[in-house]
């Protein structure tokens, strides 16, 4: 069964507005209605007391008035003497009514000592006997009365006339009648009511706002329910776990529960004492009897802590004093302690988050676990990884002993005899980190000296530890996606109190986010070592020695991961050489995998001896079809999301340049790359200005290639776009960088320059790749070339053989005679034969003996297997067989067939 208190609570809460106050059923509907009633007895109690008084006042304002009128009418001059006339009423009665209309009275009536009237306002009541007592009048005296006469009921003053000797010789008597009076009082009844109705207004508004705040003050309550209220209150006061306090504004206590009397042992009679009577300690009495605001201050109280809340009740218009409230916090202190440390604890866990892993070095995560962990967890922290783990390998198995190394020292004091970083480090079986390896959970060793198992591996330095001042220590294992990475060692030392069971939880949490973020770093180690190892593979291993150009390069690829950046030199024929430098979009193993299928495209298009603008568009058509995902392979699936599943060629820059050393032109094409740099033999450096094209694959604009002729000792400069920019350098200040840092000392080989420009420009930290390639141009002297114009006669062939030999005298290739001569014959008879004029051949000793055979035809000879009965078609046969190489390359002016043979002596096969 529920209590009154249980009834009390669950009762609705009663309404506040007129209906509660009309009803009555609460103190303040009751208090309302009583005070209404009053209201309205006094209101009307006080309407007639005004009444009454008005209608006294108005008859003794009558009877007033009516003796004024009368004693100055007796008084007037003439009247006595008109008594004493023949006809008084001829001479009294005009000037009798005159005055009655000019006084407001309503009759003047004058007698003779017989009461015999001589005026009247009805002048046949003349004559007639007066109604009234005239008697007093007779004997000089002036009489006030009320009768009831011929005019009704009416007031009336009777006074003597004298005669000139003092006699009284007749009456004069004025009156106003009672209805008159009446019209007067009911005139000021209007008045007096509408006072009244004010008046009673303003009491029942100030009656309902002191209702409306008694209600409010009482909640709507009964007088029962007020009493069973404050009996609840009562009890609720002196059962709760809280102690109040209620002093008044001399510092007095009014009140203390139960609760209050305990917290400060006050004695039974403390009611009505001085705070200072309390017997309260010296803090607690300062607090209470400053009666200023205190919220939660911790107060002393023999064995127990106190917090003390003080509130003054004066703010709000309420009495003077103050209510102190107090709660036992002895427990919550502890449970406050206990909170600190998990706060303390999940601070550190979320600091950890965000300080450890940020690169993604193996090395330098370790050293971001240490460096958070001291001093908030421990003094002194180690990480050991297994050796494999630097170099992005998987870890090894756990064996009898385990070897690994030290990567992060750190700690309150530089010196810990904890081993250096980068010191072997191996792990006994019976150790405390061979079990959390084996468990795969942290250890405690709460206390080293008393840790046997601890001891036995390595005592002399064990020792040093000890001593050192380090007393306890737990190993967590570093494990992560089921690899075991190392182990990291959380050391105490004396300062601080040793390791319990509670760090554990936090060791291992610790541990668990730092695996992550160290083999986050070691995937990225190996998948960075795979692709700068394939980038490495894919670029030229060395260059080739050439007589036309003196190169140097410098490949460095980006801290993030490697890009597509490649360059190139390829010799063509006709002692010329072909640079190349480009940049594959995207970063890591597709960018390094689609640059090695763009370099060997572009050695396979050089073998076509291609002019440049014609290369480009054939490889921007290739990488066209490489961006279509039906073109792309299988094992390219991972390494981009193209619509059908694989990777896709997002782009690639490229500059080809052809540089011929017998005429000294190059000859320039490029997409969407950088311009090239050429320092001339002055010192003077300039971009050369190429027309713009898209980048390879996106297609829809042509390529155009531009000629011009480089000076002797000229230096080309080939670059991609990390070198000129990075993210606190944009392209153009790059660019200017680099033009001054090739302007400076001029002359310098290409070696010099490729080791100067990268100690100026390379970033701290590239985020790109960087390919730099830098040829300086050679001239073919005169001597090393000859040329003769051949007539479309196939008799002119054996002269130019003749030529042809004495020129391979000069040089001193005597022995290359026979060759030359049946090569050039063969290539000469075909240009006479199949082509057109003019035709002109050109011999050029360089590190081979060129032979070029050049007419305006634009048909290209075939090799043909000839049998053994034709007459015909073996000529370009022996050509492929004496011939080192041989081949056909296009110009605007037709093509030339061109054949090289090395300087060393060949053998005609048999």
């Amino acid at each position: 069964m529920a209590g009154p208190i249980d009834q009390q609570a669950s009762r609705k809460p009663p309404a506040r507005g007129p209906r509660v106050l009309l009803a009555g059923r609460s103190v303040a509907g009751q208090v309302f209605l009583l005070q209404v009633v009053v209201v309205l007895l006094l209101v009307a109690a006080a309407v007639v007391e005004l009444l009454v008084q008005a209608q006294h006042d108005s008859r003794q304002e009558v009877g007033h008035r009516s003796v004024a009128v009368a004693t100055a009418f007796a008084s007037a001059p003439g009247v006595a003497q008109a008594l004493a006339s023949p006809d008084p009423s001829a001479i009294l009665q005009p000037r009798a009514e005159e005055a009655r209309k000019r006084s407001g009275v309503d009759f003047i009536v004058v007698t003779d000592t017989e009461g015999t009237r001589y005026t009247h306002p009805v002048p046949n009541r003349i004559g007639e006997k007066f109604v009234g007592d005239i008697g007093p009048a007779l004997h000089g005296e002036v009489v006030t009365e009320t009768i009831t006469g011929t005019l009704g009921p009416l007031v009336q003053a009777n006074v003597p006339v004298f005669d000139a000797q003092g006699e009284v010789v007749g009456v004069v008597s004025a009156g106003i009648t009672i209805a008159k009076v009446s019209g007067v009082v009911n005139q000021m009844l209007p008045i007096l009511l509408g006072s009244a109705a004010v008046a009673m207004a303003l009491a029942m508004g100030g009656t309902w706002l002191i209702s409306r705040r008694l209600l409010r003050q009482t909640g709507g309550l009964g007088p029962l329910e007020m009493t069973r209220m404050y009996e609840h209150h009562d009890a609720v006061l002196h059962a709760v776990r809280e102690g109040v306090l209620i002093f008044d504004g001399e510092g007095r206590l009014q009140l203390a529960n139960d609760e209050a009397r305990r917290l400060l042992r006050l004695p039974a009679d403390s009611e009505g004492r001085a705070v200072g009577d309390l017997g309260l300690e010296e803090r607690a009495h300062e607090l209470l009897s400053s009666g200023r605001t205190v919220t939660d201050e911790v107060l002393p109280a023999g064995d127990r802590l106190l917090v003390l809340n003080n509130r003054p009740t004066d703010r709000n218009g309420g009495p003077p004093g103050s209510v102190a409230t107090l709660r036992d916090a002895t427990e919550l202190r502890a449970l406050s302690g206990r909170a600190e440390t998990a706060r303390t604890r999940l601070r550190l866990l979320y600091d950890a988050s965000v300080a450890i892993g940020t690169t993604l070095d193996v090395t330098r995560t370790a050293e971001e676990l240490a460096e958070i962990a001291v001093p908030r967890f421990a003094d002194y922290v180690t990480v050991d990884l297994a050796e494999p783990v630097l170099h992005g390998a998987e870890p090894l198995r756990p064996g009898p002993a385990v070897t690994m190394r030290r990567v992060a020292v750190n700690g309150v004091r530089p010196d810990p005899p904890l081993g250096p970083e980068g010191h072997p480090v191996v792990v006994e079986p019976s150790s405390p980190q061979a079990a959390g390896l084996a468990t795969g959970r942290a250890v405690l060793e709460p206390c080293l000296t008393d840790s046997p198992r601890w001891q036995r591996q390595d005592p002399e330095r064990n020792a040093k530890i000890i001593s050192f001042g380090i007393h306890s220590l737990i190993c967590a294992p570093l494990s992560a996606r089921g690899v075991l990475l190392g182990m990291v060692n959380f050391w105490r030392s004396q300062e601080t109190l040793p390791f319990e069971e509670d760090d554990l939880s936090l060791a291992e949490e610790l541990a668990a986010r730092a695996a992550v973020c160290i083999d986050n770093a070691r995937r990225f180690t190996r998948e960075h070592t795979m692709a700068e190892t394939l980038q490495r593979s894919l670029l030229p291993q060395k260059l080739p020695r050439l007589n036309a150009i003196d190169a140097a390069y410098r490949y460095l690829p980006a801290q993030a991961g490697v890009s597509g950046d490649w360059f190139d030199v390829l010799p063509l024929p006709g002692a010329r050489v072909a640079l190349v430098v480009g940049d594959v979009v995207g970063h890591g193993l597709h960018a390094a995998a689609t640059m090695g299928r763009l370099r060997t495209a572009v050695h396979n298009f050089t073998s076509l001896d291609l002019p440049p603008d014609e290369l480009l568009s054939h490889l921007d058509e290739l990488v066209g079809r490489m961006d279509q995902p039906d073109a792309l392979p299988e094992a390219d699936a991972d390494a981009g999301a193209g619509p059908g599943g694989g990777a896709v060629v997002s782009g690639a820059t490229c500059l080809y340049a052809v540089y011929d050393p017998v005429s000294g032109a190059c000859t320039l094409a490029r997409a969407g790359h950088l311009l090239p740099a050429v320092v001339r033999p002055d010192g003077a450096v300039e971009f050369l200005e190429l027309p713009q094209a898209p980048p390879l694959g996106l297609g829809g604009m042509p390529f155009t290639a531009v000629e011009l002729v480089l000076p002797e000792d000229s230096t080309l400069v080939l670059y991609t776009d990390g070198l000129v920019e990075d993210r606190e350098r944009d392209v153009d200040e790059g660019l200017e960088q680099l033009r001054g840092v090739l302007a400076d000392h001029p002359g310098r080989d290409p070696e010099a320059i490729c080791r100067d420009v990268l100690d100026a420009m390379l970033p701290s930290d590239p985020e790109d790749d960087i390919a730099l390639l830098v040829a300086r141009t050679r001239v073919l002297d005169g001597n090393r070339v000859a040329e003769w114009d051949v007539p479309g006669d196939p008799a002119a062939v054996s002269g130019v053989r003749a030529s042809v030999a004495r020129q391979l005298a000069a040089w001193g290739l005597e022995e290359l005679s026979f060759t030359t001569e049946l090569l050039l014959s063969e290539l000469i008879t075909n240009a006479i034969r199949y082509g057109a004029e003019p035709i002109h051949v050109r011999l050029i000793l360089d590190r081979a003996l060129i032979c070029e055979v050049s007419d305006a035809g634009s048909t290209a000879p075939h090799l043909r297997y000839a049998a053994t009965t034709d007459e015909g078609g073996r000529g370009l046969f022996l050509v492929a067989r004496f011939a080192e190489r041989w081949g056909t390359r296009y110009t605007a002016q037709g093509k030339v067939i061109w054949a090289e043979q090395a300087l060393a002596p060949v053998t005609p096969p048999e």
